[in-house]
């Protein structure tokens, strides 16, 4: 029996509030706001035949109602908003993933700011660009304003008496506050045309840094100059890749979604100045049964309620609910007037034309990706009852070793998540073995190393794989067998592919699996194989070939020790080493001309 009677709904107040609506086990499903909350509350009790079926199937769930009332609809709208991402009810339509989405910060209160990522958007005086839809589309902007603004990325404690800068300073990714290299006034600057830039307004940080660049010219300061110079390249390139056709002009946000049963597609496109600054897609789910301006309506609530920064006009592909409320809303959030448009006709039409064909195409791609991961799911779980698993191994680790007569031996560790390789964890060994040939030994070393890492709490080497695939036969797999009981690590399970006749051998078993040649999950195993194989292989060529250029450096008098680290540093191989000027391998540090004429004819 439900927790409520007709008497109960009946004495709801006729104030405006927000609903909600609870199962018998006392979870929140479904939230509303309302202006007169007994009406719109008692509405759902009526005649069911005036309901859509999503709403006759909630209200079958109902058990307990609760409502909260509220000063205005304004409140309302806040707290429902509020309520909906904190409960995430399933009758609800409701941002997919969007507990805590990423955001660009940048603390003012920091002597030497930088450009951060962070999921908590306080009120803390900094500077937060966002949200974005994924951690992916962060990274990629935090990696192109690396590219356009030179802002440290490092935590350490600036001091400015640093022996010698990072990486980041030699090639131009960092002004070097940690060796004294630049101002607190010059690095503000730098911190202003990032807020610029992230506002969309492109032009003022173009022209400020073209007036900067004529003043460090007159100053005769011609490598200040030259600095500003590729800095402004690097920002019009960007501003041109944003000259898509985008015939409005003006500050405005462009919405339109496209639409399946049970999921929706928004993209939205952020035009300041009159450019794309920006577009970001986002999913809704919950949205069986609801119509389009419904849809609609609750991203706006669930969108803008996190957004740092909303402008003057939003142009949307379909009308929406209130929209008064919604633009009163919007304006006070903003302290300043906003208008929500439906464009029927003209260039705005044509643009929202442009962003609904966009989000057809990404829901498209969104369902291929989809369906690549479920039939990933499914080899995974093949491969479960193949090896008899007691879990579905979504990290798969392989290894393998490669050396040519016992030289520069290598060993290779491939990962493998869900079914997809991950080339970020991939691992690397130099082996010790270099005396004799002995695979086995090369792999005892190999894995224990990586191992031992893990036993001893490294962070990178943290995370302990589901299944263990060694590149080799039933030798392979003991020495593997081996290595792991001594160290105590008894719980990973460990398998070997053999290349000559594809051959899977399992611990406890002298004889190898059968496996059907067209089992996906065989399959699935032979590219971890590879990927192992051609990870080695290629690692043993590249040492081949340094050696073979230290080899031949060695025979060029005037080259020691020290000038061959230097051009191998500088230029990376033999081939490029060979294909400088003698002119640039002069410039190389510990160089003189007649040393680099000299290097230049033996090779």
């Amino acid at each position: 029996m439900p927790r409520f009677s007709a008497q109960h709904l009946k004495a709801l107040p006729i104030k405006p509030g927000v609903y909600i609506f609870k199962d018998s086990r006392g979870r929140v499903i479904y939230v509303g706001k309302a202006t007169c909350l007994n009406s719109r509350v008692q509405a759902y009790f009526g005649h069911s035949s005036s309901l859509s079926p999503k709403h006759q199937k909630l209200v079958a769930n109902i058990d307990d109602v609760e409502v909260i009332v509220t000063d205005s609809e304004q409140e309302a709208l806040i707290l429902e908003c509020n309520l909906i991402k904190k409960y995430r009810p399933i009758y609800n339509v409701r941002l997919k993933d969007d507990k805590s989405f990423p955001y660009l910060k940048i603390d003012l209160k920091d002597e030497w700011p930088t450009l951060r990522i962070t999921r908590r958007f306080d009120k803390d005086g900094g500077r937060y660009f966002g949200p974005f839809a994924s951690a992916s589309s962060v990274r990629q902007t935090l990696k192109l304003l690396k590219k356009m603004f030179p802002l440290r990325s490092c935590n350490k404690r600036i001091t400015g008496k640093e022996a010698r800068p990072c990486l980041e300073y030699h090639i131009k990714r960092c002004l070097g506050p940690c060796v004294g290299a630049v101002s607190k006034e010059q690095y503000r600057e730098i911190i202003e045309q990032v807020i610029l830039f992230l506002d969309g307004k492109h032009q003022l940080v173009t022209r400020d840094l073209r007036k900067k660049m004529e003043e460090a010219s007159e100053r005769l300061e011609f490598e200040r100059a030259a600095a500003l110079r590729d800095q402004l390249k690097a920002v019009e390139r960007v501003i041109e890749g944003q000259k898509i056709a985008v015939t409005v002009k003006g500050n405005y946000d462009a919405i339109a979604m496209v639409q399946t049963k049970d999921l929706a597609y928004v993209e939205v496109f952020f035009v300041r100045n009159d450019r794309l600054n920006g577009r970001e897609y986002f999913l809704l789910e919950g949205i069986y049964g609801e119509e389009p301006e419904q849809i609609m309506t609750s991203f706006i609530k669930q969108y803008y309620a996190s957004a740092t920064s909303i402008p003057p006009v939003i142009l949307l592909q379909c009308p929406v609910e209130e929209p008064e409320i919604l633009m009163t809303w919007l304006s006070g959030l903003r302290g300043a007037s906003v208008k929500i448009v439906v464009p029927r006709r003209g260039a705005k039409k044509q643009l929202m034309d442009t962003i609904i064909e966009d989000a057809r195409q990404g829901l498209l791609m969104y369902q291929a990706k989809q369906s690549t991961t479920v039939q990933a799911a499914l080899v995974l779980e093949e491969l479960k009852e193949m090896l008899g698993l007691l879990s579905v191994p979504a990290r798969i680790e392989g290894y393998d070793v490669s050396n040519i007569r016992g030289k520069l031996a290598v060993g290779s560790m491939v990962v493998f998540e869900h079914g997809f390789p991950r080339p970020a964890q991939y691992r690397r060994f130099r082996l010790r073995l270099t005396d004799r040939i002995d695979d086995y030994a090369m792999m005892r070393e190999m894995l224990t190393r990586r191992f031992r890492r893990f036993l001893a709490g490294d962070e990178k080497w943290s995370v302990v794989p589901d299944l263990i695939l060694i590149d080799g036969g039933r030798g392979h797999l003991n020495t593997a067998l081996e290595v792991l009981d001594e160290l105590g690590i008894k719980h990973v399970p460990l398998i070997s592919l053999a290349k000559e006749n594809e051959e899977l051998f399992v611990p406890g078993s002298p004889d190898p699996v059968e496996v059907p040649k067209t089992s996906a999950a065989l399959h699935l195993l032979q590219r971890v194989r590879d990927e192992a194989h051609r990870f080695a292989v290629t690692y043993h060529r590249n040492l081949r070939l340094r050696e073979a250029a230290v080899s031949l450096l060695d025979t060029v008098p005037g080259i020691g020790s020290k000038r061959k680290k230097a051009l191998l540093v500088k230029f990376g191989s033999l081939e490029r080493i060979r294909e400088a000027s003698v002119e640039e391998l002069a410039k190389v540090k510990g160089m003189t001309y007649k040393v680099a004429q000299t290097l230049k004819e033996y090779l």
